[in-house]
């Protein structure tokens, strides 16, 4: 259990002494904020929710995997 502290207040005493590390890490969250929230609304459209059935998902994966 000791190590565990030791690393915990390694890691905990360099994230506290950063500076330019902490604004790197901020830009770093928004960039992927951006990417995974922001840009998925607006381009990336769920396929497969207009599908009802397992075997419409099915098939509708098959489609898409052959037309490529």
């Amino acid at each position: 259990m000791n190590m565990f502290k030791r690393i915990f207040a390694f890691y905990y005493n360099g994230f506290r002494d950063m500076t330019v590390g902490k604004s790197l890490w901020l830009i770093i969250l928004i960039k992927l904020f951006i990417i995974f929230f922001i840009l998925r609304l607006f381009f990336f459209k769920p396929d497969l929710s207009d599908c009802d059935s397992p075997q419409q998902k099915s098939d509708k994966v098959i489609e898409n995997l052959l037309n490529y």
